[in-house]
């Protein structure tokens, strides 16, 4: 199993010669969700190595094109691919027209499962295997919705307690299933495993929606519009800092910290790194298109 995301493009309003409108998709397990397909995403999962098939959900924060306009070439790649699993999308309730248009974009033979998936209010939006998937309302200039994919808490086996009590080879697989064997509970021969986070905050002033969609998340995909040294921008257009969003990971216990979604107006994003690692202690990644940054390792 693969847990990482794909930065697909990392450019917010515009596209630029080297970074195409942002975009990013999560592979965690036997889910995949595309996240906030801009312009050209279609090509760029093309380059990443990600077939259609491989998406089972698609989330958008908000219904500005850098964040949606790549959607109608997505939806009608899925029917052209046949792929036969139903496929939601989630978006902001308020942004329903624009999100119609972009998936009656063009004609096309339209026979995936591809149905609207409205977002009202902060709140979870799916659960599976996977655990939940949350959404978590943002401050920007539209209405805006982060997302947080929360895996459930589990049990770690402890291989000195498993053998302490007798049990070993396919009998601890029964234990698993069965929660007991022989008298032996599995509280007695394991130990707590907090479930993984991984949060997406984009296009939002610092706000609570996204300090509660980053606490404690092991992988934290942030948008860093611009260094602070131009914070009014970022205050006046609905965006953060790289700073912003490093204060926001540390504060929130991050542990991998992915800052995506560069102005144009910053050929050079060395800066952002250093701005990043003045406030945060943890794993910086600065993102270029086609990054793969892996959900960091379940901590001991």
């Amino acid at each position: 199993m693969v847990r990482e995301i794909v930065l697909l493009g990392t450019a917010s309003q515009v596209p630029t010669r080297d970074r195409s409108h942002h975009a990013a998709f999560l592979r965690w397990d036997d889910e995949g969700i595309l996240l906030d397909p801009g312009e050209g995403a279609q090509r760029q999962m093309l380059l990443a190595g990600l077939p259609a098939s491989a998406i089972t959900c698609i989330c958008i924060t908000h219904l500005h094109g850098d964040h949606s306009l790549g959607l109608p070439g997505v939806v009608q790649r899925l029917s052209l691919d046949g792929v036969r699993h139903p496929v939601p999308v989630h978006f902001p309730a308020s942004g329903e027209p624009f999100y119609d248009r972009l998936r009656h974009a063009t004609s096309f033979f339209d026979v995936a499962d591809v149905h609207a998936a409205p977002v009202h209010e902060t709140g979870v939006v799916a659960t599976g295997a996977f655990g939940r998937l949350e959404a978590v309302r943002l401050d920007h200039a539209i209405e805006t919705f982060g997302y947080r994919l929360v895996e459930p808490d589990g049990r770690r086996m402890r291989p000195d307690l498993l053998a302490a009590a007798g049990i070993g080879g396919p009998r601890v697989r029964e234990l698993q299933l069965a929660g007991e064997l022989d008298g032996v509970g599995i509280e007695e021969v394991s130990e707590h495993r907090a479930g993984q986070r991984f949060a997406f905050v984009m296009d939002t002033r610092p706000c609570d929606g996204a300090r509660e969609l980053a606490q404690d998340a092991d992988l934290l995909v942030a948008e860093a519009t611009y260094l602070h040294d131009d914070v009014h921008l970022a205050e006046a257009h609905g965006h953060l800092t790289a700073r912003q969003a490093a204060t926001l990971a540390a504060e929130a216990g991050v542990r991998t910290l992915v800052l995506t979604h560069f102005s144009q107006r910053y050929p050079d994003l060395t800066p952002f790194r250093a701005e990043a690692a003045s406030v945060f202690a943890g794993h910086v990644v600065v993102a270029n298109d086609l990054d793969r940054v892996p959900v960091p390792r379940r901590s001991e």
